[in-house]
């Protein structure tokens, strides 16, 4: 049963950080790229952070480029989202996201974790 559960969201000020996990079972983790989305209300569900299988490359969306930071712990089957300077535009719905791409593409998702950036 493939899972990916999220943590870590929360209330915080404008300038705070949080830190975001996602535990994922249930597959082969170390074989799928992870990515982070977000949606905020009324707003589409956008690209915020990608990984690739291995954790060598990195692509971030220009809104949160040098704020945020995406790691993997393919030992922990675990992919982790960083967020510093933190601003009320970054509040949404914070989704964990695992595809692995080739005859047959497998994409999972988790339920998400509310970030709510609020003085």
């Amino acid at each position: 049963q493939v899972q990916l559960v999220e943590s870590g969201g929360g209330l915080v000020q404008p300038g705070g950080s949080l830190r975001l996990s996602c535990a994922a079972s249930g597959f082969t983790f170390s074989s799928y790229a992870m990515s982070w989305y977000r949606q905020a209300p009324g707003k589409e569900r956008e690209l915020v952070a990608a990984i690739t299988s291995a954790g060598g490359s990195t692509n971030y969306a220009d809104s949160v480029k040098g704020r945020f930071t995406i790691s993997r712990d393919n030992a922990k089957n675990t992919v982790y989202l960083q967020m510093n300077s933190l601003k009320p535009e970054d509040t949404a719905v914070y989704y964990c996201n695992a595809v692995r791409r080739g005859v047959i593409t497998y994409n999972y998702w988790g339920q998400g974790t509310q970030v709510t950036v609020s003085s």
